[in-house]
């Protein structure tokens, strides 16, 4: 079979897409291609001067509101506004995230930083507009993994890392977290009889700006290293090929998880990826979705 290309992306006119962290790296490459191919995009950004300036650079139908899903006031005005203009939600790409390298930093609400951006941010956003992503046609949830997902491990005891805290293993933590969100997603879809299909896709190794500023704060020595990291990369175009083939391919099943197939799984074309064991256990799904919803106080299915 032929690689998959952003060429293959059906037409989608007529759809109205919304991407969390649209102005750059996956985010811009997703909402350019879905814009490129017809769709209502809306860029879900922190900072509106550069969703502008990339909604510029996009052209077509695309629009920019502000979005921060380290706070959730930011997320429930955010997702009132929309579905108060937007009652139809066709495709929702949960693509924003951080990555520290740093000292433990936490989110407007108190939780450790990467936790709450990369998943319980989009718990809680996606339980927001739910409802109006019910109400497509054919409704889809794509959710961000990271190949990070299958060396980390929950602790339940300590979600927030306040006990020996390292960054790295945080941010493993955070997309374990996004992952197992995105199953769990999947199973009480079903069971509730939902239209919506909730798939998963990691980008491998990407070249983005997320490396570059997770090393800021080691100074010129922390530039070294991510220029150096960066030649172990694919393309930021490539690797949003993962995410744009969740949320576009017809005929993706629920808890469907795309991602490069070279080396490792960290460049290459696009196939079903394999998840980690602790990603589909149904014992941590439950329990990350009780935590999620009395941390966030969104409940929903």
């Amino acid at each position: 079979m032929a690689a998959w290309t952003a060429d293959r992306i059906p037409d989608q006119h007529g759809r109205t897409a919304v991407v969390t962290g649209a102005n750059s790296g996956l985010g811009l490459v997703t909402a350019t291609e879905l814009a490129r191919h017809g769709a209502r995009v809306v860029l879900a950004v922190r900072n509106t001067a550069a969703g502008a300036e990339a909604a510029r650079r996009i052209g077509g139908d695309v629009e920019v509101r502000e979005l921060d899903l380290a706070s959730l006031d930011s997320v429930r005005a955010f997702a009132a506004g929309l579905t108060a203009d937007h009652p139809v939600v066709d495709l929702l790409v949960n693509n924003a995230g951080v990555v520290l390298l740093g000292p433990r930093r936490t989110s407007a609400d108190g939780f450790e930083l990467q936790l709450g951006t990369n998943m319980l941010g989009p718990f809680a956003l996606t339980g927001l507009l739910l409802g109006a992503i019910s109400a497509a046609p054919e409704p889809r949830v794509v959710s961000l993994s990271s190949i990070t997902h299958k060396s980390a491990h929950l602790d339940f005891d300590d979600l927030m890392f306040e006990r020996d805290y390292r960054a790295a293993r945080a941010y493993g933590r955070s997309k374990l977290a996004t992952t197992v969100f995105g199953i769990e997603l999947d199973r009480r879809l079903r069971a509730a009889g939902s239209p919506v299909v909730s798939a998963l896709a990691h980008p491998g190794l990407t070249r983005t700006n997320l490396t570059p500023r997770a090393w800021e704060h080691r100074g010129r020595p922390g530039q070294v290293i991510a220029r150096l990291g960066l030649l172990a990369t694919q393309s930021v175009e490539r690797g949003a090929l993962p995410q744009l083939r969740a949320a576009t391919e017809p005929g993706v099943r629920g808890g469907q998880f795309f991602g490069p197939g070279g080396l490792f799984e960290t460049r290459g074309r696009v196939v079903e990826a394999r998840l980690s064991r602790e990603a589909t256990d149904p014992d941590a799904g439950k329990r990350l979705w009780s935590a999620a919803e009395e941390l966030t106080g969104v409940s929903y299915l």
